[in-house]
C-alpha cells in the first residue's frame, strides 16, 4: 500500500528564461529609485487629491473616467498606511513624511514593468519567432516615455497593462480554439479577455477603443466559424453564448461592480456632491443628509419647502425671492411689471422657503391628517418670508424676452390681476396618482392660465438682481429639459398660521431615511451620467498639444524640476523607436496594398499562411494603433502627449512584425539576410544609445548641467528647462 513512498516525488516545470529575464529587467527599469523625487510630479497633484478623498471616504466625481484606476491608486495608499492628510496644491511640493511615496507609485510601476513580458508573449501568440518577440519586449523596455509614465502615480501604465493583457488573453483563447475548445484553459483565457477589457475601460474610457477592436475581431472569427461545415448548429450556438457571456455580460457586470465598490467606499458628503441630485446628496453621510434627516416624505398642503433646480448648471440653485422688485424699465428701454423679483439663488437662505397652499383654502398649515399633493394637483406657492404668491403673466422676462416674467404678486390696484395657480406634474412618476415626495420626485410647475413652465434660464441678472440667476415662464416647452424640473430638498410640515411664529418654526417630524429609497442602480445611473456629461472648462495648457504633434514627437511635457539643481523629468519618447514605428506602419500599409493588388490579379508573392499571419498581426498591431489614435482627431478636449502612449505601444509591436516579414520574404539570398541582420543590430544599438542619453530626463537623475541640457534639445519645440546662472 505504501509502495509509492519508495520513489521520490518529482515535479518538472518548463521555465521560459526569456520571459523571466524580461520580467526582471522590466521590474528593475520601473522600480529603480521609485521614491525619487520625493515631490509631487505633474498629474500626481490631480490624482493625489482623489487618493486622499478615498482615504477619508469622501465622495467625489471625476469627469475623466470610471473609478477603477483611482481605486487602484488608493489601494497603494491604503497598503502604505496613508491617512489622506496632504495638501495636493502644486507640482513640485515636497511630500510630508506621512505620505508613502513608494507605495503610492508601486502599482503603476508594476503595471508598466509587466507590459514588457506581455509584449513578448503577444508576438509569440501571433506566431512570430522568439527573436521577434524578444525585440518587441526590449523596445517596450527601452521606451523612455513608458518608463517615465509608469514610475509615478498616473493611470496610463495601468491602462496599457490591461489593454495588452486583454490582447494576449484573446490570442491565447483563439489559438486554443481548434484543438481545445471548451477546455479549462480555453474558458480561462476567454474569461480573462472579458475581465481585462472591463478593467481597461474601468481605468479610462480610452480602454473602450481596444475593447471594440477585440469585439470586432471576435465577431470576424465567429463569422468564419459559421462557414465551417464541421461545426453543428448546437456547437455554434454554444460558441456564440460563451463569447457573449465572457466578452459582454461579464464585462458589464464587472463595470457595475467598480461603481458599487466606489460608492460603498465613498459614503461621506464632500465638495463634489453638490452637483448631484438632492436624492443622491441625501444618501451620503453628513452634508445634506444631516439637514434632511427626519423630513416628512410626502409633500402636503401647508408644507414648507425649498425647491432646487435639477439641472445644476451653471451652478446649483434654489427658487428664491426677496422684497426687491423688478425695475420699472430695463436698460434697453423695455418695461416690467414692477413686481417682486423671483430668482434662483446658489446659496442656502431663509428666502428660499416656500409654502404649498391649497387654492381653495386660506390656511398655511398642514392639516391632521396631512392631505398629500399628487400629480396633476393645482397649488399656489407662497413665499415664506414675504407671504406673496408665485406668479407669472404675459410680460417679457428681463433677460429672456421670448419668455414670461416670473414674480411674486404685489397688488398695485391696477388692471393686472394675480395669476398664481400652478399645476404640479411629477416627471418621474410611476402612475398618475403618484404623491409628490421630498427629494425623490422631480416636478414641473405648469402655469394654469398661460401653460408656461417654471424654468431656470441660467442667465445672471444685473446689479439690481444681485447677479442671481433668472427664472422665467417658458411658453413653448417642447419636450423635457432639466432646467424646467425642480425637486423638494428641505421640507417641514407647517404648524403655525402666524407669520412671525412661522419664520422661526422648527420641529422634528417622523424619521425618514432617504438613502433607503435610492437604489444602487439609481445612484450608478446618475453618477455615470455626470461623468459622461460633466465637462470642466478646457483651458489651454502650456504642455497641451494636438494629435498631429504626437507622431513626430514635436512636443514634450516637463513633469518635474528640482528647485535648485538642473535635475528634471520630462515625458519624452525614444526618438529612434518612434520614428521606426512610423516607418513600420507606413511599410505595413504599402506592402498590404501591394499584396492586395497583386492577389487581385492572382499573383501570390508570399505563401497563404504567411499572408494570414501578416494580416492577423496587422489587425492587432496596426489596428490597435489606429483605434487608439484616430479618435483623438474628433475630440474637443485638451490633449497631451501621454494620450498617445496606448497607440504608440501597439505601433512599437508592429516594428518586429515588419522586420521579420522583410527578413523572411524579401531578403532571399544569404548575403542579403546577413546584411539585414547587421542593420538590425546597428539600429537596435542606436535605440539603446538614445535610451541611455535620455535616461536622465526619464529618471530625473543624475542632474545635468546647462550645456548638457542644451545638447538634449534635439528639436526646437522641446521645452527643456534650463536655469539662468
Amino acid at each position: 500500500m505504501l509502495g509509492f513512498v519508495k520513489e521520490p516525488v518529482v515535479v518538472t516545470a518548463k521555465i521560459n528564461v526569456n520571459l523571466v529575464a524580461l520580467t526582471v529587467l522590466g521590474l528593475i527599469s520601473r522600480l529603480w529609485g521609485l521614491c525619487y523625487p520625493r515631490a509631487v510630479v505633474f498629474d500626481e497633484v490631480y490624482y493625489g487629491q482623489f487618493v486622499s478623498l478615498y482615504m477619508k471616504r469622501i465622495f467625489f466625481v471625476d469627469d475623466s473616467g470610471p473609478p477603477l484606476g483611482h481605486m487602484l491608486l488608493a489601494l497603494g495608499g491604503y497598503l502604505g498606511g496613508f491617512d489622506g492628510n496632504f495638501l495636493w496644491n502644486r507640482i513640485g511640493a515636497e511630500y510630508s513624511m506621512n505620505v508613502p511615496v513608494w507605495s503610492l507609485r508601486l502599482l503603476p510601476a508594476l503595471a508598466g514593468a509587466l507590459c514588457v513580458p506581455l509584449a513578448y508573449q503577444i508576438l509569440v501568440e501571433l506566431h512570430f519567432s522568439h527573436c521577434a518577440a524578444l525585440g518587441a519586449a526590449l523596445l517596450i523596455l527601452l521606451e523612455n516615455s513608458l518608463i517615465t509614465q509608469s514610475r509615478f502615480m498616473l493611470l496610463e501604465s495601468i491602462l496599457i497593462f490591461f489593454i495588452l493583457l486583454a490582447v494576449l488573453s484573446y490570442l491565447k483563447f483563439y489559438n486554443l480554439q481548434k484543438h481545445s475548445a471548451f477546455s479549462g484553459s480555453w474558458w480561462f483565457w476567454l474569461l480573462l479577455t472579458g475581465v481585462a477589457c472591463s478593467c481597461a475601460v474601468g481605468v479610462k474610457y480610452m480602454g473602450l477603443f481596444t475593447y471594440m477592436l477585440l469585439l470586432a475581431t471576435a465577431g470576424l472569427h465567429f463569422w468564419h466559424m459559421i462557414g465551417d461545415q464541421n461545426l453543428s448548429n448546437v456547437s455554434l450556438l454554444c460558441h456564440f453564448l460563451a463569447r457573449g457571456l465572457a466578452l459582454i455580460i461579464i464585462p458589464m457586470g464587472l463595470y457595475l461592480s467598480f461603481f458599487y465598490v466606489h460608492l460603498a467606499l465613498l459614503y461621506r458628503s464632500g465638495p463634489h456632491d453638490q452637483i448631484m441630485t438632492s436624492a443622491f446628496q441625501a444618501s451620503l453621510e453628513g452634508g445634506l443628509a444631516r439637514i434632511t434627516q427626519g423630513q416628512p416624505l410626502e409633500v402636503a398642503y401647508g408644507s414648507q419647502i425649498t425647491l432646487r433646480n435639477v439641472l445644476g448648471k451653471p451652478m446649483q440653485c434654489w427658487l428664491h425671492s426677496h422684497t426687491n422688485t423688478y425695475p420699472i424699465r430695463y436698460e434697453n428701454g423695455r418695461g416690467s411689471s414692477h413686481q417682486q423679483q423671483v430668482t434662483c439663488y446658489p446659496f442656502k437662505d431663509v428666502n428660499n422657503w416656500w409654502i404649498v397652499k391649497d387654492p381653495g383654502m386660506q390656511q398655511l398649515v398642514v392639516s391632521n391628517p396631512p392631505r398629500p399633493v399628487r400629480h396633476g394637483h393645482t397649488v399656489q406657492l407662497v413665499h415664506g418670508i414675504t407671504t406673496r404668491y408665485l406668479n407669472t403673466h404675459d410680460v417679457a422676462a428681463p433677460l429672456s424676452p421670448h419668455s414670461q416674467e416670473v414674480s411674486c404678486y404685489i397688488d398695485y390696484n391696477i388692471s393686472m390681476p394675480a395669476q398664481n395657480l400652478w399645476r404640479v406634474e411629477i416627471v418621474n412618476r410611476e402612475s398618475d396618482m403618484d404623491v409628490w415626495k421630498t427629494i425623490l420626485s422631480e416636478v414641473r410647475f405648469v402655469h394654469v392660465n398661460t401653460s408656461a413652465v417654471l424654468k431656470l434660464s441660467g442667465a445672471s441678472l444685473p446689479e439690481w438682481g444681485y447677479r442671481q440667476l433668472e427664472v422665467v415662464g417658458e411658453k413653448l416647452s417642447k419636450g423635457y429639459h432639466q432646467s424646467m424640473v425642480w425637486n423638494v430638498e428641505e421640507h417641514r410640515y407647517g404648524k403655525s398660521q402666524e407669520q412671525k411664529e412661522r419664520e422661526v418654526e422648527l420641529h422634528s417630524p417622523t424619521q425618514m431615511d432617504i438613502s433607503k429609497n435610492l437604489s444602487f442602480m439609481a445612484k450608478f445611473t446618475e453618477l455615470q451620467w455626470k461623468i459622461l456629461t460633466l465637462k470642466n472648462e478646457d483651458t489651454e495648457h502650456k504642455y497641451s498639444s494636438s494629435a498631429l504633434d504626437w507622431i513626430t514627437m514635436d512636443t514634450n511635457i516637463a513633469y518635474w524640476l528640482h528647485p535648485t539643481t538642473g535635475a528634471q523629468i520630462h515625458l519624452l519618447g525614444n526618438v529612434v523607436t518612434w520614428a521606426s514605428a512610423n516607418a513600420a506602419a507606413l511599410v505595413y500599409l504599402c506592402l498590404s496594398l501591394w499584396y492586395l493588388l497583386r492577389r487581385r490579379r492572382n499573383i501570390y508573392d508570399i505563401p497563404e499562411d504567411a499572408w494570414q499571419l501578416w494580416m492577423s498581426a496587422g489587425g492587432i498591431c496596426a489596428g490597435g494603433w489606429a483605434v487608439n489614435y484616430l479618435p483623438f482627431f474628433l475630440m474637443e478636449k485638451t490633449l497631451f502627449l501621454y494620450h498617445y502612449l496606448p497607440a504608440v505601444t501597439f505601433q512599437i509591436l508592429l516594428i518586429p512584425v515588419v522586420l521579420q516579414h522583410l527578413g523572411d520574404h524579401l531578403c532571399r539570398s544569404v548575403l542579403l539576410k546577413s546584411m539585414f541582420s547587421a542593420l538590425i543590430v546597428a539600429w537596435f544599438s542606436w535605440v539603446y544609445f538614445v535610451y541611455c542619453t535620455l535616461s536622465p530626463l526619464s529618471y530625473g537623475q543624475p542632474a545635468l548641467s546647462p550645456s548638457e541640457l542644451r545638447a538634449l534639445r534635439w528639436k526646437d519645440t522641446w521645452n527643456i528647462l534650463i536655469r539662468k546662472p
